[in-house]
Formats: structure tokens, C-alpha cells, sequence
């Protein structure tokens, strides 16, 4: 068997081979007009990408399914026990494949946040340290509002043809959530989110956009360090 030179290029830290990077967005679900139905996940594969470059930890890809509240109805999701039997798949193919003994998850959809309830469960069932990455969902604000829409910027996924729709939250109920009224009564924070793209429309400003990705991967890359240490 080859020895493998694990200092080899631009690895500040050989241990960080250790250590994966994997995003957990949606794939199937409406942002909008202006925005596709994979943006979580194109925004989560590229903070995830880019920090894994950044660090040097392995970049895992992506996990495909995702969860949803059952008061949220914009698109195609998953139970939490499904989500959280492909997580634990993919994290152990992941470590029999790759010799990885931990892995930070850049989750990039806010329906994905019950599953950090169960991260015990599945650092039982990987034998993997695992930190759960919300960042994005704290920093990027309503639901296809001008957080997204500023990333999207960034990526080229948007269409801006179609952006002066995208505050017309009678039509695209979606965006901001606006038309989930349970859910806008349980959470406070959906609330928020919905009443200010009510009030106040969405814009898209693409350094704001690099802002917001930049938090998001500097968040990511503090992660895998705080995991070095551990």
C-alpha cells in the first residue's frame, strides 16, 4: 500500500485529513421566481466547497434528502428518521472510504435544525465527532428574501428578470413564508422573517451576498479548527 504524503500541498495542518465537510440543504423546494428549487443546496455544496478548500479538510459532496416542518408546505422533503438514516449512511461510507474521524455538517436549510436534536444518535452510529453548521440559516434571513437572493447573486442561479415577482407574497406564498400561517404562529422568528418581506420587499446586493458567504465559511473553517483541538 502507498504511503500517502499527508503534508503534501498547501495543508497547514496534516491532521485536518481527518476531518470532513459536507452540506445538508434542500434540493426540491420553492424560493420564489427569481430562484431555483436547489438553492439551499447549491449555497450549503458552495460554503462547504470553499472552506474545505480554504482548510484542507475533505470535502464530502452532499447529502441529498432534506426535512420539513409539517406546517411548511413549499416542496419535497423527508421524515426526520429518513433524513437521519441517510446522514448516518453516508457519514459511515464516508469514514470507511475516506479514514475520517470527523465531519462538520454546513446545513444551509432552516427545515434540516431538528436534526441537531439527534446528533448524539448519529455520533453513536458514525463513531464520528460531528459539529452541526447553522451559520448560513442565522445570517441569511426570510426565506427567498434578499439574503438568498444576494448569495444567489454570487453563484449566477438567480434570475433577475424575474425579481421584481418576487415580493408578490400572494403568488409565491414561499418567500419570506409568508402564507404558512401555523408556522408564523409557532415560531417568532418565521414571523420576522415574513413581516419584513411584507414591509419592506426584497433587494439583491452581491457584496452583501460575498458578506454572507464569507461569515458563513469563516464559521465552517472555525469549526474543523475547534475539532483539530478536540
Amino acid at each position: 500500500m502507498a504511503e500517502l504524503r499527508y503534508r503534501a500541498g498547501n495543508i497547514r495542518n496534516p491532521e485536518v485529513h481527518k476531518v470532513g465537510i459536507i452540506a445538508l440543504g434542500s434540493h426540491l423546494e420553492n424560493h420564489g421566481p427569481a430562484l431555483p428549487i436547489d438553492t439551499d443546496a447549491k449555497i450549503g455544496a458552495h460554503i462547504a466547497f470553499q472552506s474545505s478548500l480554504r482548510c484542507g479538510a475533505k470535502f464530502l459532496g452532499i447529502i441529498y434528502p432534506a426535512y420539513e416542518l409539517d406546517e411548511i408546505d413549499h416542496g419535497i422533503h423527508v421524515s426526520l428518521d429518513v433524513l437521519k438514516e441517510n446522514v448516518i449512511e453516508t457519514l459511515n461510507a464516508a469514514k470507511k472510504f475516506l479514514d475520517i474521524e470527523k465531519v462538520v455538517i454546513v446545513n444551509s436549510h432552516g427545515g434540516n435544525i431538528p436534526l441537531m436534536a439527534e446528533l448524539w444518535d448519529i455520533e453513536d452510529k458514525t463513531g464520528l465527532s460531528i459539529t452541526f453548521n447553522n451559520k448560513v440559516i442565522s445570517s441569511e434571513g426570510p426565506h427567498g428574501g434578499s439574503g438568498e437572493l444576494s448569495m444567489a447573486k454570487v453563484l449566477g442561479i438567480i434570475d433577475e428578470t424575474k425579481l421584481e415577482h418576487q415580493a408578490d407574497v400572494d403568488k409565491y406564498i414561499e418567500v419570506g413564508l409568508h402564507g404558512f400561517k401555523q408556522a408564523r404562529k409557532n415560531d417568532p422568528n418565521i414571523e420576522e422573517g415574513a413581516r419584513d418581506v411584507e414591509e419592506n420587499g426584497v433587494y439583491v446586493d452581491e457584496e452583501y451576498g460575498h458578506r454572507l458567504f464569507n461569515l458563513a465559511i469563516n464559521s465552517v473553517i472555525f469549526d474543523v479548527e475547534k475539532l483539530l483541538d478536540f
